[in-house]
């Protein structure tokens, strides 16, 4: 289990240092940017793929419970894109070509776009109003100059891909969730109001 403690200690490590890198004006523009639609009705609509999907569908949830209008692009019972909207666009590499034309579209429709990448020099980072910076190696990161770090004996974390990128994404949304929460005065028996009471196998 050698591997399996190292990986641990390296993402957990990770996670705990990124927090020196991460920037809290930004932080605390979007924090205002998702009061600001809660107290104007305005929607919420997360976009990610893979992974970063799944940190998104996440922090959707977590939005719903606090009452929130929030949604997945891409569900079927998603609702339109509309002025005044915010798009929450995940990608670590801020070039994943779904995302990118997911914000872009949001533009258009005059829809806010904060962009959570590791990149703000990316198409991403370069259409968004606002970039949360997430530290983290992408895939991006991961394949360059890949023979290089192997002639040098530089080897790769062992955490695969953009594994650091979306866990500690998921851990700076849960906390602007926990921000929410004390600003909005709610506690955990206010999101279980509107936590699900059916649960489908």
């Amino acid at each position: 289990m050698t591997y399996f403690k190292q990986a641990y200690l390296e993402i957990s490590n990770f996670i705990l240092k990124a927090l020196d890198k991460i920037k809290l004006d930004e932080i605390e523009a979007f924090v205002k940017i998702l009061e600001e639609s809660y107290k104007s009705n305005k929607k919420i609509l997360v976009v990610g793929v893979g992974r970063s999907g799944l940190v998104g569908r996440g922090f959707a949830m977590r939005l719903r419970h606090l009452g929130l209008r929030s949604y997945v692009l891409g569900e079927t019972i998603t609702p339109p894109v509309e002025e005044g909207d915010v798009v929450v666009a995940i990608s670590g590499s801020g070039s994943t070509q779904i995302v990118v034309a997911a914000a872009e579209a949001a533009k258009k429709m005059k829809a806010r776009v904060v962009a959570v990448t590791s990149y703000y020099d990316s198409p991403l980072g370069r259409v968004a109003d606002l970039v949360v910076f997430v530290p983290g190696r992408t895939k991006v990161a991961a394949m360059d100059d890949y023979f290089a770090r192997q002639i040098l004996g530089i080897h790769e974390p062992l955490s695969p891909l953009g594994t650091l990128f979306e866990d500690t994404a998921m851990v700076v949304l849960d906390s602007i969730i926990a921000e929410l929460m004390k600003r909005m005065g709610k506690n955990e028996s206010d999101l279980a109001k509107r936590h699900a009471n059916i649960e489908v196998p």
